[in-house]
């Protein structure tokens, strides 16, 4: 596209945003006329009244009255103006970027403001997901400092940068994706349009302190009733907002094009791979060290090996390796390991809700220790928790053909015979102790099963209720600027199914066994998780078998795998 047609897109774009803008604040005008209006009316009827121009009796009442009402109107309107002026925003939970920690992110920020002849961002600071965006923290509430002196209010908004970005992106990429957002300071210097941002978040702010719960009757009426004129304005301001960031957006886009234009299209093709390796990251790798009470200190970096090993796996991804020979955007900060760090803590509050700060019971780890210290710990967790509920429910240990105890601790043969048994349908079971008729009978999908997962449910919501995690709110935590909404704010997954819980509690089992009895080891896979090495291989092809075993009953190709690895299924393995 021509300087021209860019320079024409960038104004249309700007100049849908300013009309929208205007229509924001014509509601926030006719909202204050109506407030004032009974005022407006009763002085009217006032200055009548005593000019001699309005006389009469009825005239008197009608003064009256309508001065009545126009002082609980006044009063009803400074309430609700006072809440929306006074509400505190939701900031977004960030890891600040300080010019003298990154001064070489910060020069390429400044550079690209300067080509793009647009304010340079107040501030940076990173999120740890995969967007970008500008933050306007120009509230008083933002701008407090020590001593209740208030700082200066910043003239532009916060850039906040996805950190996994700036460990996957090369500096070139980085700076083509972050050229739009940098853009948007333009429309944000608008006076109109940012008038309408402050007006439209103030009473999402407003809406979010009427929510709050834990006030006396007479306070949550108050409450409700201002909460109810807020969303009221919020829902007539909704569509002209979405607009007006619309078109905000599209004159940022249409300006960036004159900077780097073809390079953003290959930066986007990164956008969308480091998302992908992100999620699987966070959900495959990281949330099973968070549950065990542990969060990966090196995330960041752990994206780039996740997102090498896609780009191995994945023939779409092709091409993609050849770009780390080139210098990564992480190398624009002063310390990198120290912000990684952070971004980690952040990231494991956000998506999993844990403790604000490191302690005993909430640890870092690093990649090193991972397989030994949370995938092996995570196997023996679940394997005990296992064994505890079989003891619950009185099943017996693995017993030979004369009815003998072969092995006096926990044992993959015990769990084995359990789920191996066949249901009769009346919640019994028949062909006794480790029995099974033709094709391993049809235990795993009838009662059995689900009387084992439905006592592992319960156990683990014994262990959650015993710990529970840390209140959302704390004194002088970043989060707090959230509100009272509960962490985790992003969950990664939904609860787990007893079925789910099983298969994962059956699989750790067998992994101790192949640990304890076969020489195998836990591992990491970046792209899987937690997993088993034989010989220095992965074994991928454990779910199944497991699945036949949980599912449909059937222990045989389950048997069959062990036998090929050499586990001994009823020699006892050591549990935590």
């Amino acid at each position: 596209m021509s300087d021209s047609g860019s320079g024409i897109g960038d104004e249309l774009g700007a100049q849908g945003a300013r009309v929208r803008a205007l229509a924001v604040l014509r509601i926030r005008g006719r909202a204050l006329a109506v407030a004032l209006l009974p005022a407006a009316v009763a002085v009217v009827l006032l200055v009548g009244g005593a000019t001699g121009r309005i006389g009469g009796a009825g005239w008197d009442t009608a003064r009256w009255v309508v001065t009545a009402v126009a002082v609980v109107v006044l009063l009803l309107g400074g309430a609700v103006a006072a809440v929306i002026a006074r509400a505190r925003p939701a900031l977004s939970p960030t890891v600040p970027v300080t010019e003298r920690a990154a001064p070489d992110l910060y020069r390429l920020v400044r550079d690209l403001a300067e080509r793009l002849e647009v304010p340079v961002p107040s501030a940076i600071a990173l999120t740890p997901d995969c967007d970008s965006w500008l933050e306007d923290r120009t509230h008083p509430a933002h701008t407090l400092a020590g001593g209740g002196r208030r700082r200066r209010i910043p003239a532009a908004p916060v850039l906040v940068i996805g950190s996994p970005f700036l460990w996957w992106m090369r500096v070139a990429e980085l700076r083509a994706v972050l050229a739009p957002v940098v853009a948007g300071t333009g429309p944000s210097a608008h006076p109109d349009i940012a008038a309408a941002r402050r007006f439209v978040r103030g009473l999402d702010a407003a809406v979010a302190v009427t929510s709050r719960p834990g006030r006396g009757p007479i306070r949550r009426a108050a409450f409700g009733f201002i909460g109810g004129i807020a969303r009221l304005l919020l829902r007539s301001c909704a569509e002209h907002a979405a607009q007006m960031e619309r078109g905000v957006a599209a004159a940022g886009s249409e300006r960036a094009q004159a900077v780097d234009y073809g390079l953003r299209i290959v930066a986007q093709e990164q956008v969308g791979l480091a998302y992908a390796g992100w999620d699987r990251l966070l959900t495959r790798v990281a949330l099973p060290a968070w549950r065990m009470g542990r969060w990966p200190s090196r995330l960041d970096a752990g994206v780039v090996s996740a997102l090498t090993e896609l780009s191995r796996r994945d023939r779409l991804a092709e091409g993609f390796t050849s770009r780390l020979g080139e210098r990564p955007a992480c190398d624009l900060l002063e310390e990198p390991g120290a912000v990684d760090e952070a971004a980690s803590l952040l990231a494991a509050r956000l998506f999993h809700g844990g403790p604000a700060e490191a302690g005993p019971d909430w640890s870092p780890v690093d990649w090193q220790q991972y397989p030994e210290e949370v995938v092996d710990r995570k196997w023996r967790t679940e394997a005990a928790r296992l064994h505890r509920v079989l003891d619950g429910m009185g099943v017996r240990r693995s017993v030979g053909p004369s009815g003998a105890t072969l092995a006096p601790g926990p044992t993959l043969a015990r769990v084995m015979d359990h789920l191996s048994r066949r249901d009769d349908g009346t919640g019994g079971t028949n062909g006794g102790p480790g029995g099974t008729g033709p094709g391993g009978g049809t235990g795993g999908s009838g009662g059995i099963g689900d009387a084992l997962a439905a006592g592992i449910s319960a156990e683990l919501a014994r262990e959650e209720a015993a710990n529970p995690p840390t209140p959302a709110e704390v004194a002088g935590d970043a989060l707090a600027l959230w509100g009272t909404d509960p962490l985790p704010l992003f969950p990664l997954q939904p609860p787990r199914t007893g079925r789910e819980l099983l298969a994962d509690h059956v699989t750790a089992m067998v992994c101790c066994s192949a640990v304890d009895t076969a020489g195998a080891a836990p591992g990491l896979d970046w792209l899987d998780g937690p997993t088993l090495l034989v010989d220095g291989e992965r074994r991928v092809d454990l779910g199944g078998h497991v699945l036949s075993l949980v599912e449909e009953g059937d222990a045989e190709p389950l048997r069959s795998w062990l036998a090929s690895l050499g586990v001994r299924a009823e020699k006892p393995v050591r549990l935590v």
